[in-house]
């Protein structure tokens, strides 16, 4: 296995600085970046496999998004939002000096790949978007909300475990191992020895506070962010998704870098990339292979 560092960045928010936790594999001095972003609620970790798979090749950098895993939190919530991840994620890319990078996002991860390619002058070359689209459900997004802002508190490891899996059926089968590590992932012991979920409880506030206005504005911003994008890209759809539907997947391939798309039979929301032939997709697409 490459080498892996664990490593922390200064970032800024409107309302103070906080630190942005990454882990950083391959050779430190490659000038070939891969950079892999998770979603809502998950952790950098969740890339082990991938990045191992890859470090060969890459440098490749997983952040733990704020409010999430290792980083810092947010002393005001409302900013666990786009822009301020977006921001977040160029400071790390002036951190590691990446002049070029190469984009995996899953969910979360993709809008914020998204809101970075949209940009004039940006630095991403290949993107992969995996189960994410710029159309919004405002119902979807309540949904979420109320999902995770729960205080959920487990008074053993193997009931976290069983919840963590019972929300995570759309990940796909998955070895007992598996299971095991993604559930470690995102869990932790609190100073009472309850096992809880490895992130920022008011991370839901945002979403509560979205109105159905709200979210048709933030849809319209995330479709001209699509059209804005240039670089060659990868949409992996679940063909089970409830969150990125038929519709909206036939639409990317159509407008903006025009996607290819690739659906993965038998997952839903989101397929992990830590199956041999998932990790060989991604590869293929991003060495140019397949």
């Amino acid at each position: 296995m490459s080498a892996v560092a664990n490593k922390s960045v200064q970032c800024l928010s409107p309302t103070g600085l906080h630190r942005m936790a990454y882990k950083e594999w391959g050779d430190p001095a490659n000038r070939r970046v891969l950079v892999c972003v998770h979603g809502v609620t998950r952790v950098s970790d969740d890339f082990d496999d991938l990045a191992a798979a890859l470090s060969d090749v890459y440098r490749v950098v997983c952040p733990d998004v704020v409010g999430r895993g290792r980083s810092g939190r947010l002393l005001n919530p409302q900013n666990y939002a786009l822009p301020q991840y977006v921001a977040d994620m160029v400071t790390l890319l002036a951190r590691v000096d990446a002049e070029s990078v190469d984009w995996f996002g899953t969910s979360m991860g993709a809008l914020i790949g998204i809101g970075l390619a949209s940009l004039p002058d940006n630095p991403v070359r290949k993107m992969i978007v995996n189960d994410i689209g710029p159309a919004l459900n405002w119902t979807a997004l309540e949904r979420i909300g109320g999902y995770i802002g729960e205080d959920l508190r487990f008074a053993t490891f193997d009931e976290a475990l069983a919840y963590i899996k019972a929300i995570s059926l759309g990940f796909g089968p998955h070895t007992d191992a598996q299971w095991l590590k993604i559930a470690r992932d995102v869990l932790r012991q609190n100073a009472d020895g309850q096992w809880v979920r490895h992130y920022d409880l008011a991370l839901a506030l945002p979403f509560k506070s979205a109105t159905e206005e709200s979210t048709l504005q933030g849809e319209a911003l995330l479709w001209q962010a699509w059209d804005a994008i240039r670089c060659d890209t990868l949409l992996v759809r679940g063909a089970q998704s409830d969150l990125l539907t038929p519709d909206t997947a036939r639409q990317m391939t159509q407008r903006g870098p025009k996607a290819r798309l690739v659906e993965l039979p038998g997952i839903g929301h989101a397929p992990t990339f830590v199956q041999p032939d998932q990790i060989a997709l991604a590869r293929d697409f991003l060495l140019g292979t397949g």
